[in-house]
C-alpha cells in the first residue's frame, strides 16, 4: 500500500466518515422515520471502521478471536441495542404519560428554536459535561470501580468492544447522560443527531484503526487519546474521561497524549478476571485479588 495512500487514510478518514455519516442522515430523512436514516448512517460508518481496523491496523495482536466476538456481540446486542432502546422507550413514555395526565412540565431550558445541529452540538458538550464527572466517579468510588471494571477488562481494542459495560453501570450512564435531556424536552432528532455522532465516535474510539487526528485530539475522544484510558498501569489510565470530547479533560487536567511512546499492555490489574459476557454480570459482585 502506497505511502501517500497510507497517510491519508491515517489523517482523513476519521472527519470523512463522520461526514459523509452526517450527510446521509440528513438525507434519508427526508423520506424515512429519524429512527431508520440514523441507524443506516451508523452502520455506514461501522463498516467504514470496520475495513479501517482490518486493512490498517493500530496493532495486529490487537484482532479478536472468536470469544471474544461472541462475548462483545453479546453485550453490543442486548446492551447497547435492546437496552439502550428500552430504557429510552420508558423515559419518552414516562414524559408523554406526565404530559397528557398531569400538570407536569419542564420549560424554558432547552433551546428549542436553535437550529437542529446547533442544539446537537450544546447537547454533545453538555451531555458529555456530566458524563465527564460520572466516569471519574466510576474510577474514584471503589463501589463503582467493581462496575466499570467490566468495560476495562479487555486486553485489546477493536470497535465491537465499545459496548463491553455492564447493565447497572449502562443504566447510571443513562439517568445522567440521555434521561435529563428526555425530560426537558429535547426533540427526537437532535436526540438523533447526537446519536449518530456518539456511535460512529465510539467505534472509532475503541477501535484498532490507525489514525492520525492531530488538532482534532484537543476536541473529540478518539482513539489515540482513549487507548491510554484503557492501559494496564492505571496511573495512565485515570485520564481522558471524555466519552464524546476531550475538551472538558483539557479544563480539568486530565488530558493525556504522550507524545514519545505509545501505550504499552491493557486491561485491569486484577488476578483472574473473567471474560466471557455471563461471569462479567456477577463479577462486580464478587472480590478478585489485584495483581499489584
Amino acid at each position: 500500500m502506497p505511502r501517500a495512500f497510507r497517510v491519508c487514510v491515517h489523517t482523513l478518514a476519521y472527519p470523512l466518515v463522520m461526514c459523509i455519516a452526517f450527510l446521509l442522515f440528513a438525507w434519508l430523512q427526508g423520506f424515512m422515520p429519524s429512527t431508520a436514516a440514523a441507524y443506516i448512517a451508523i452502520i455506514w460508518g461501522l463498516l467504514c471502521v470496520t475495513v479501517h481496523e482490518w486493512l490498517m491496523p493500530y496493532r495486529q495482536f490487537w484482532h479478536p478471536t472468536r470469544f471474544d466476538l461472541v462475548n462483545d456481540v453479546a453485550y453490543m446486542v442486548l446492551g447497547q441495542v435492546l437496552l439502550e432502546q428500552l430504557l429510552l422507550f420508558i423515559a419518552f413514555f414516562l414524559v408523554a404519560t406526565l404530559a397528557s395526565t398531569t400538570k407536569w412540565q419542564i420549560s424554558g431550558i432547552w433551546p428549542h428554536d436553535w437550529p437542529i445541529w446547533l442544539q446537537a452540538i450544546l447537547l454533545l458538550a453538555v451531555g458529555d459535561f456530566f458524563r465527564y464527572w460520572l466516569h471519574r466517579l466510576f474510577h474514584q468510588v471503589p463501589w463503582m470501580w467493581a462496575f466499570h471494571q467490566v468495560h476495562h477488562s479487555p486486553k485489546r481494542l477493536y470497535w465491537v468492544n465499545v459496548g463491553r459495560f455492564h447493565p447497572i453501570e449502562q443504566a447510571l450512564q443513562f439517568v445522567f447522560d440521555a434521561l435529563p435531556f428526555v425530560l426537558i424536552g429535547v426533540q427526537k432528532e437532535v436526540i438523533y443527531v447526537y446519536f449518530v455522532f456518539y456511535a460512529i465516535n465510539g467505534f472509532y474510539q475503541h477501535s484498532n484503526c490507525d489514525v492520525r487526528l492531530g488538532p482534532l485530539n484537543w476536541i473529540v475522544a478518539g482513539p489515540e487519546l482513549h487507548r491510554w484510558h484503557h492501559s494496564l498501569d492505571l496511573k495512565e489510565a485515570n485520564h481522558n474521561y471524555g466519552n464524546n470530547l476531550i475538551v472538558w479533560d483539557v479544563l480539568f487536567g486530565t488530558r493525556f497524549l504522550p507524545k514519545d511512546h505509545q501505550v504499552g499492555e491493557l486491561g485491569i490489574p486484577v488476578a483472574n478476571y473473567p471474560m466471557s459476557y455471563i461471569r462479567q454480570l456477577v463479577a462486580p459482585f464478587r472480590r478478585y485479588p489485584t495483581t499489584d
